[in-house]
């Protein structure tokens, strides 16, 4: 369980903490106040309930002077990966919604349970505070039906609601409104290519405020490669390694999202850092597996180029998007007849803020924005009960 305490008229990030291995014996509790360094503890915790009042009782403490009371929550916001079609925006949750979101469970089934298990936890800690769910998926709903539609028999989509659609979308929109901020002009008129590169990686094309496009699909494992997925392959290769390395289905669905990827490439790690450091030394492999993850990103991005007629900038954000220049430079070189060039002492520069990275010569802006789906989901709530 992770979780933010902000001060929302401020926009101001007063703590923040993570409780980890919930019901067992080596749970652990890390927590950090404003900008001071994190604590970590050893700590008992049976369930996601306990959890939340674990996480409170810290906040309540005299000691740090943070709140007096539970009552001073105002509003609990909480990331749900799934809504489906139902979604297409941040929600006040009622036990309607909970309901929906059950149903959304046969899209997520790792995911949404889970969300509901730290919902309900919330309402027994905190009776009578609004809860609002920020669905992963809400921002991608805006995609045209000839983006989200599989070429597969329509009774499929009729039936089972297979389509496109997308992940990261706090993400993507947080960092899609700091770039017009940056560029000093209206969302709704500029054209954007966000690239959200992490441990999970997906590519999306805003027009005018506007997801049209995004690189995830029905689930997290299509697109580019990511740390431990494989992002986009043929489909007959599943039927075809289940036939001839006897392998169950089950374990065919931990193959693809949990071993490939960069993981699978290398043999040896998804950390990119690491990854970064063999192929300096010389190992074929890790050179291998960087050239594949830029080549599948720089497809997207050119093709996101067409989709949009052009684009006024790209964003790179998270954690591999926002630190390593390497990656950022391999995706954007020979691409200046498109109008896409770095600046090499900019790109290269260390640093944790919001910055252009693109040559004079660019015509199309790249920016490096650190991502905070945290204060997102916080904005998100309280815009949504403000306006209830």
């Amino acid at each position: 369980m992770k979780y933010t305490l902000f001060d929302v008229e401020k926009e101001l990030q007063l703590a923040n903490g993570t409780i980890e291995c919930i019901g067992l014996k080596e749970a652990t509790f890390k927590h950090q106040f404003a900008n001071e360094p994190s604590c970590k503890e050893s700590c008992k915790v049976k369930s996601h309930q306990e959890a939340i009042k674990l996480a409170l009782d810290k906040l309540n403490d005299p000691k740090y002077n943070l709140i007096k009371s539970k009552d001073e929550i105002s509003v609990v916001g909480h990331r749900v990966v799934h809504g489906g079609e139902k979604f297409s925006d941040s929600v006040i949750i009622n036990k309607s919604v909970i309901d929906d979101i059950d149903k959304c469970s046969l899209l997520a089934p790792l995911h949404n349970p889970k969300n509901i298990e730290g919902i309900l936890a919330c309402a027994n800690v905190l009776p009578g505070v609004p809860q609002v769910a920020v669905f992963d998926t809400a921002f991608h709903q805006s995609l045209p039906q000839s983006a989200y539609m599989y070429a597969l028999p329509y009774d499929y989509y009729i039936n089972y609601k297979i389509r496109k659609y997308g992940f990261h979308g706090t993400s993507h929109k947080c960092v899609a409104q700091r770039a017009a901020v940056m560029l000093k002009k209206p969302l709704n008129e500029l054209k954007i290519i966000t690239c959200h590169l992490g441990n999970g990686c997906s590519i999306s094309a805003i027009e005018n405020g506007k997801s049209v496009d995004t690189s995830m699909g029905f689930t997290p494992l299509e697109g580019v490669a990511m740390g431990t997925r494989c992002g986009d392959i043929d489909p007959a290769i599943i039927p075809y390694l289940i036939e001839h390395e006897s392998i169950p289905l089950s374990e065919m669905t931990s193959i693809l999202n949990n071993k490939s990827g960069l993981l699978g490439l290398t043999g040896f790690t998804n950390d990119m850092r690491s990854i970064v450091a063999e192929a300096k030394s010389g190992n074929e492999r890790a050179k291998m597996a960087i050239d594949v993850y830029c080549y599948r990103i720089k497809k997207y991005i050119s093709s996101y180029l067409g989709v949009l007629n052009s684009a006024d900038a790209i964003v790179f954000t998270a954690g591999v998007g926002e630190n390593n220049p390497i990656i950022r430079n391999l995706c954007c070189e020979k691409m200046h007849n498109l109008g896409v060039e770095l600046d090499d002492k900019a790109n290269n520069l260390v640093s944790q803020v919001e910055r252009e990275v693109s040559s004079q010569k660019s015509t199309v802006k790249v920016l490096v924005i650190p991502t905070n789906e945290e204060l997102m989901i916080a904005r998100e709530a309280v815009r949504v009960l403000t306006n209830a």
